[in-house]
């Protein structure tokens, strides 16, 4: 390294056995340099094996499996910090330390600014001090992405509550008639929520408005989607767009905020007539609800229809009268009913789910508690938790099933 002598090594690290072997490149175009570098490895004993460019346009070529860059600020081909700037944009996962000389050490502390992560002197350097900031340099890269990995999936998470927010309202209703229990659980990693949504909103003194629906697909993007048509919804709802309106509005929004043409969503809403205790059901490519009423629990026999962003069609109307005081109306998306049961590849599907609310089992258990349970009972047949987002809401009329 010009203009200097090579301080002398205070003490060998030894073999350095059970240490990680690590791969260095070295960006160097003075080939004193390169050697002297080598020689204060090897003296310090480091278990390194060193690569020299002479050139950053040689060096882009040889960064496969390096874990530090020990770059020259003074290259042909790059000088100074912009010459690290354009490394760093390359180096990947590989941590970077720069050399300079004595008359321009204020680079180094510029340099770790820029993203470097250590800078050394040329001429005040032994080997045992290469030797150990190269291996600091390693350990302060991975430390410095595992904390970005970190942040990363704090932001993830703080996206995710506010996309719940808006995918899982509270229900807006003011009736003593019915009482609606919710339920949602993620089946993404980390908690990410998918395109599933539910709504609930009451109309005047007689009409409640319920929607389930899920968006195909699980990232952030359906989930926004789902937030999107969620709030289309119960903005037509309170506008008080005709009923056989709404779900041809809402897929409008769908198909002209979609990020491809092939996105899709299903839904299932029902109308609640309050004082005449009926129900108007639609289904747009969406599983039919289940009806427990009289110790029984039945899927309701609902018309399907197409689903929303394939072929713009008004869904079929199902209506639905409701038989004496106290019934329970069961509404959910596919991810509850697409688990194994245990028997091969066959599924629980909607006479599998029926089948677990006939269970004795079920009967005792309390109505708030039973989107759950319904939930753990699915696991349980699966082999393990289900991989689908599940979302469910339990519109119940008097105090007992």
């Amino acid at each position: 390294m010009t203009e200097r002598s090579v301080a002398p090594v205070a003490a060998r690290t030894g073999s350095a056995a059970g240490q990680e072997r690590l791969r260095v490149l070295l960006v160097e175009d003075d080939e004193g340099d390169a050697f002297l570098v080598r020689e204060l490895l090897n003296e310090a004993e480091a278990p390194f094996d060193l690569e020299v460019a002479t050139t950053l346009r040689e060096a882009k070529t040889k960064m496969r499996g390096v874990q530090c860059i020990l770059l020259d600020l003074g290259l042909p081909d790059a000088e100074g910090i912009d010459g690290l700037r354009k490394l760093l944009a390359v180096a990947g996962s590989a941590a970077v330390c720069v050399l300079t000389g004595r008359s321009d050490e204020h680079l180094g502390v510029v340099a770790v600014a820029e993203g470097a992560q250590d800078y050394l002197v040329k001429g005040q350097v032994d080997g045992v001090l290469l030797t150990r900031s190269l291996r600091y340099a390693v350990e302060r890269k991975r430390a410095d992405e595992n904390a970005q990995r970190l942040r990363e999936v704090e932001l993830r998470q703080a996206e995710s509550a506010r996309l719940e927010r808006g995918l899982l309202p509270q229900p807006l209703m003011s009736t003593d008639a019915l009482q609606v229990h919710t339920f949602y659980r993620s089946g993404r990693a980390m908690g990410l929520l998918g395109g599933d949504f539910f709504d609930v909103v009451q109309v005047g003194d007689d009409r409640l408005h319920v929607i389930v629906g899920d968006v195909c697909g699980h990232s952030v993007d359906e989930a926004a989607l789902g937030v999107e048509l969620r709030v289309a919804w119960r903005a037509l709802v309170l506008a008080g767009v005709p009923d056989d309106q709404v779900l041809g509005s809402v897929e409008q929004v769908l198909m002209s905020e979609r990020r491809a043409r092939e996105v899709f969503a299903t839904v299932a809403t029902v109308v609640f007539d309050l004082p005449g205790n009926r129900a108007t059901v639609r289904l747009a490519g969406h599983p039919p609800p289940v009806l427990l009423s009289g110790g029984h629990a039945k899927p309701v026999a609902a018309t399907p229809g197409i689903v929303l962003g394939v072929r713009p069609k008004p869904a079929p109307v199902t209506e639905l009268h409701l038989v004496g005081d106290d019934w329970s109306l069961l509404m959910y998306t596919d991810g509850l009913i697409e688990g194994h049961t245990g028997a091969g590849a066959e599924r629980l599907d909607v006479d599998g789910l029926c089948g677990l609310l006939d269970e004795p089992s079920a009967r005792g258990v309390p109505l708030p508690a039973l989107p759950a349970w319904l939930v753990g009972q699915a696991d349980q047949a699966n082999g393990g938790p289900l991989a689908d987002d599940v979302a469910m809401l339990l519109i119940t009329h008097g105090g007992g099933r």
